[in-house]
């Protein structure tokens, strides 16, 4: 982590998929699912899914913030899932899979809130989006099996139906800020 770097967080369902979308951009330095959002501390992977614990399934971000900005990650965010559906994701549902910002600070909250009003007014979406925009409170990290999961296990069905067209998609409106 460089002395500009900054952190996010962000939940958008099925932390594989949020995970290997922010991997493949640029000013990425760190991509970490986990959970956050719920009031058990060191949670497991089997009580976050159960829905009791109050996390969602999250990706903590570090970022070099000259080259991409906490704004432009929100971009990304926005367009990479569905914002509109209350904790649900394609066939996930439950708490767990919801849609939020978890911010760090005043100003991440202020970019999120506007970013939010104007991804809306923009008509992206059919429905209004239902992201919730919270403080951050802890991210604890998922167990090293969910770490890199569309990297090590790309061939499985689950990563060519749910998570090869986010990635096609990220490469075709994002293809100014994708990795090469």
């Amino acid at each position: 982590m460089t002395k500009k770097s900054e952190i996010a967080t962000l939940a958008a369902g099925c932390f594989w998929c949020v995970e290997a979308v922010f991997a493949r951009l640029r000013g990425m330095e760190k991509v970490v699912s986990g959970y956050s959002g719920g009031t058990v501390p060191n949670p497991t992977y089997q009580e976050v899914c159960g829905g009791t614990t109050g996390h969602a399934e999250a990706v903590q971000v570090t970022f070099d913030p000259e080259v991409i900005s906490f704004g432009e990650l929100l971009d990304v965010f926005w367009r990479t899932h569905d914002p509109t559906t209350l904790n649900r994701q394609g066939a996930d549902a439950g708490t767990q899979y919801r849609s939020a910002i978890f911010f760090h600070d005043g100003k991440q909250r202020d970019v999120a809130e506007k970013s939010k009003r104007e991804t809306d007014a923009a008509g992206i979406w059919p429905d209004p989006i239902v992201t919730e925009i919270v403080p951050f409170g802890y991210f604890y990290p998922a167990e090293d099996h969910h770490q890199d999961y569309f990297q090590l296990n790309s061939s499985q069905p689950y990563c060519r139906m749910v998570i090869d067209p986010k990635i096609r998609k990220l490469q075709k409106e994002f293809a100014d800020r994708f990795k090469r």
